[in-house]
Order: C-alpha cells, then sequence, then structure tokens
C-alpha cells in the first residue's frame, strides 16, 4: 500500500479476469464504492466495488481491464457511490454506455449529481397510475393501452422490426404529447449500423431535442451494458422527480444486457443459473424495471418500454421468462405478421396490458374504447380460430356469419395491425374499430352494449347504403 494522487493505493491484487480485478480484503469498503484504477503508466479508469467476501474484494472496471496487470496496477477507494452529474442540457444530446458525450458537443456542466443504482423507491410512497400515454399506434393505443408510471416490455424475435418500431414510439409519444413527454432511449449491444440508424432517425425526425441517448455499442466494454441501463434510469429519475416532467425510458435490447450479466458472473466463477444465467437474475432485473412508477405527492413519472429479444421466439427463456413476472404485461411482435409484410407486426392476442384499464377509464378517452377493444379482441381471436378451421374442410364448410369473421379477420390485419408509420389519433383509431365491426352481424357482437351499435354502426351502415 501507497499513497498517490488519488490517496491510498491498494496494491495486493489477486487476479484480474475480463473486467473484474480482485482485490486481497481490505477494511471498511463498501458495495457499490466508486474506485479509481491505474496502470503502470498513471493512466486512470474509473470502476465500482462489485463484491465484498472474506477472501477477496471484487470490482469491476467500467472501460475493461485491457492494459492491466497484476504488478503494475493500483486500486484507490474514494469512499462514495458512483454517481451520474446531471443538467437540463442533457436534452438533444448522446451518450456512451459509461455516460461519457459520444455527440462531439462538448462536456454537460452538472446541476445535480445523483447514484446510478438508484433510491429504493417505498411501495407505500407510489400513486396508482390513471393517465395513458398515447403511442399513434393502434395495436397499443386501443387493445393494449401505455399507462404513465407503467413498465410494458416490447418481446421481439431476431430479425423482427423492434429498432424501427422502437424510433417511431420515441417519436409519435414526444409529438403526440405537445413536446411535453421526454424520452430517455438505452441501447445495450448494439452494431454501428444500429447506432447510426437511431443517431439519424432521432436527428431529422427532431425527437433529439426532448431526448437524452444512451447507446454502447457491441464492442465496447462488456461492464458498459451493465452501466447503460442504470444511467438511463438515473436520467430519467433526476428529470422526472427533480423537475416534474414525465419520462418515457425506452431500453433496448435487455437480452444483451442479461448475457453481460452471465459474462461477468462467469468471470467470477459463481453458481449458474437457468441457461447459464446467475441465480440473482430476477434480483438484478427488478432493480432496473421497479424504477418505474409515480409517487405520492409529486409531479412526474417514469414509464419504461424495455424492448427484449426471445431468443428462437421462445417466450419461456429466462430473461423473457423473469421480465414477465417482473413487469404488467408485454407487447409481443409476431413473426407471422412480419412475413405478411404489416407493420407494426403486434400481435395483439398474446400482448397484455395489465394496467390497460386504469388509464382508459380518464377523462381523454371515449367511454366506449374499452367494450370496443373486448370486441375486437374477441373477433380476432375467433377468426385465428375459423382460419385453421377452413384450411383443414375448406370454406364451403363456413356459414354466413363465420365467413364475415374471417373477412374481419383479414381487414383487421391488413387495415388496424397494418397501420405503417403514419401515427393515428385516438379517435381515428377508434372510428376504424367501428368500421371493422361494421360488416359484422349483430348477433356476434357480444361484448358493446346496443347505444354503442346505434351510435357508431347504424350511422356508417345507412351511409354506406346511400353510397
Amino acid at each position: 500500500m501507497a499513497t498517490g494522487l488519488y490517496g491510498k493505493a491498494y496494491r495486493k491484487i489477486q487476479d484480474i479476469k475480463g473486467p473484474l480485478i480482485f482485490l486481497e480484503p481490505v477494511k471498511d469498503v463498501r458495495y457499490g464504492e466508486r474506485v479509481t484504477i491505474t496502470d503502470s503508466q498513471d493512466h486512470s479508469k474509473g470502476g465500482q466495488v462489485l463484491d465484498v467476501g472474506e477472501r477477496a474484494i471484487v470490482i469491476q472496471v467500467f472501460e475493461g481491464s485491457d492494459g492491466l496487470d497484476k504488478k503494475a496496477t493500483a486500486v484507490f477507494f474514494t469512499g462514495d457511490v458512483v454517481k451520474l452529474g446531471l443538467s437540463e442540457d442533457m436534452l438533444g444530446r448522446v451518450f456512451d454506455g459509461s455516460g461519457k458525450p459520444a455527440d462531439g458537443l462538448g462536456d454537460v456542466y452538472p446541476e445535480a449529481e445523483l447514484p446510478i443504482n438508484g433510491s429504493p423507491l417505498n411501495p407505500v410512497a407510489r400513486r396508482q397510475p390513471f393517465e395513458w400515454i398515447q403511442t399513434g399506434i393502434s395495436a397499443i393505443d386501443i387493445m393494449n393501452t401505455l399507462v404513465k408510471g407503467q413498465k410494458l416490455p416490447i418481446f421481439t424475435g431476431a430479425g423482427l422490426p423492434a429498432n424501427r418500431v422502437a424510433v417511431q414510439i420515441a417519436r409519435q409519444v414526444i409529438r403526440q404529447s405537445g413536446e411535453e413527454l421526454i424520452v430517455v432511449f438505452a441501447g445495450m449491444g448494439i452494431t454501428s449500423r444500429e447506432y447510426s440508424y437511431f443517431y439519424r432517425e432521432f436527428q431529422e425526425s427532431g425527437a433529439l431535442a426532448n431526448s437524452v441517448l444512451f447507446l454502447n455499442l457491441a464492442d465496447d466494454p462488456t461492464i458498459e451494458r451493465i452501466l447503460t441501463p442504470r444511467l438511463a434510469l438515473t436520467t430519467a429519475e433526476y428529470f422526472a422527480f427533480t423537475k416534474g416532467r414525465d419520462v418515457l425510458v425506452i431500453m433496448t435490447d435487455m437480452l444483451n444486457y442479461a448475457n453481460a450479466l452471465r459474462e461477468i458472473s462467469s468471470a467470477r466463477e459463481e453458481i449458474p443459473g437457468r441457461r447459464g444465467y446467475p441465480g440473482y437474475l430476477y434480483t438484478d432485473l427488478a432493480t432496473n424495471y421497479e424504477r418505474a412508477g409515480i409517487v405520492k405527492g409529486q409531479r412526474g413519472s417514469i414509464t419504461q418500454l424495455p424492448i427484449v429479444t426471445m431468443p428462437n421466439d421462445d417466450i419461456t427463456h429466462p430473461v423473457i421468462d423473469l421480465t414477465g413476472y417482473i413487469t404488467e404485461g408485454q407487447i409481443i411482435l409476431a413473426r407471422e405478421l412480419d412475413r405478411k409484410g404489416y407493420y407494426p407486426p403486434i400481435n395483439p392476442l398474446p400482448s397484455l396490458s395489465r394496467l390497460m384499464n386504469l388509464g382508459i377509464g380518464s377523462d381523454k378517452t371515449r367511454e366506449d374504447h374499452k367494450q370496443l377493444s373486448d370486441q375486437l379482441y374477441a373477433l380476432y381471436a375467433q377468426g385465428k380460430d375459423l382460419e385453421k378451421l377452413t384450411a383443414i374442410i375448406g370454406s364451403e364448410g363456413l356459414g354466413a356469419a363465420e365467413k364475415q369473421i374471417i373477412d374481419f379477420t383479414t381487414r383487421f390485419e391488413s387495415e388496424y395491425i397494418n397501420q405503417g408509420d403514419q401515427p393515428r389519433s385516438l379517435e381515428e383509431s377508434l372510428a376504424l374499430g367501428w368500421d371493422l365491426l361494421s360488416g359484422v352481424a349483430r348477433g356476434e357482437l357480444r361484448r358493446v352494449e346496443d347505444k354503442y351499435v346505434d351510435k357508431y354502426m347504424t350511422k356508417r351502415a345507412a351511409r354506406a347504403a346511400g353510397d
């Protein structure tokens, strides 16, 4: 041990594996404590304490351990946790996975500093959500409404347009909110092409002015994929609970985050759990997902849309499975719809928003919203079953009402789900839904009241007869 520029230097390093340093035990060191690591050339790197054990202290190096060796490396403990400098000037800026500016516009001078691991939110302090966020996508707004303070993941598969959907949602929620809502976007383990795509789309659409981007490339140090969502959520907490703004956090791809967690766990030689992931995967994911919500007596909210890729379209994969347990529903992108050329390929049947009923009861939505959604869902489910039956017995074996439901299913996919890149207002989505129902016999509409049929569908039938 010696004293240097950063205080006491500890050099009794047992091993260096990947982004981890194993140091002999030191007194009064805390979990999560920020450290500075220097090499033989006095080049410094940041890090934090990952584990404090009887045999060793495990330190994760933010920039990776390249250039470090056991003899010349020195570790300095700061006595403080890792924090992120925050300011309103972060709006319109792009940062890398360690929180450093990546847009060439210089440093951000912080107004405040907050721990990147956040502060635990007492469940008693949470306020029940009741307002919805308009995404401009009918399959979400009508069928699986996103509510402020909710965490609603998007489950996707390899090759499906999840990035395009994410950017479209970010662009449209800013526009639909009158630029009152802020988007914090976190990309983890993305390719250079994806990096350019996100940067370009946010910039060209004008959404960047109301956004903060944290983009971690696939060839960046593994540890940065662990930091990226925490930096994004800390930024969201600053804007939500300090500045009183509504914030939507989009995180893609949480599978890359979990894989980075598995890689670090392997370097620590921990006993693996399901498919090699650490046994604490559920707890670790929850520390990120549970940072969404609304606090009683405070302005602002944090809503999360994490995007998770399903390997081989396997919805039982551990990361998907645990994400479903922690969050409040899921939006599922369907390969079958994508093959038909429909965009966005959101399948309403396995999708679910558990907080939907809280949001659509507000005065900003029409009273027929819930009943229309239920009826569209019921008919689409019935139509998909009839399509399977038709493949066996042929259309000749179907009755007139069943053929109408088949026609409804075809139109629902090609016109309602397949809306393209153009946003729809709530009124447009509702009107199109009633228009689709007008082609089905009244006896099949068991989930809507007669007053709504008379109000919306009778007028349409009269206009159609006049044409």
